[in-house]
């Protein structure tokens, strides 16, 4: 069950550097999908993603890299919390709120605790 979850995180990354890199925002694959930003942002988001399909098929592969996994998208849940209560957030967005963004960020959270239960119980 943790190898399919790790190698479905790896097409869930797949996805999102495709999607980044071709500029497709949609609200899955794109966590901030309806600010302004620019192409070659995506562009670099889209290489940068790669470092995780690399990690997340490593550790499907090798356990022992699981938490490096785990480590990496512990910071990305953190990371985007931040975002989302940020000044800098709050500049681009004009009369709307953060709902979808935090639900975004809670998907990818709990797609971690779910990793956890799953490499604690293996181990």
């Amino acid at each position: 069950m943790l190898k399919a979850s790790l190698w479905a995180g790896a097409g869930y990354f797949c996805c999102m550097a495709i999607a980044h890199f071709f500029g497709l925002t949609y609200a899955v694959l794109f966590v901030y999908y309806d600010v302004p930003f620019y192409a070659y942002q995506d562009k670099i988001i889209s290489f940068a993603v790669v470092a995780y399909i690399c990690l997340f098929v490593n550790a499907a592969r090798h356990a022992e890299a699981v938490p490096a996994a785990l480590v990496a998208l512990g910071v990305t849940v953190f990371g985007l919390g931040a975002v989302n209560v940020s000044d800098a957030l709050q500049s681009v967005l004009v009369d709307k709120g953060t709902g979808l963004y935090w639900v975004q960020t809670v998907a990818i959270a709990a797609y971690e605790v779910w990793l956890v239960v799953l490499y604690r119980k293996q181990k």
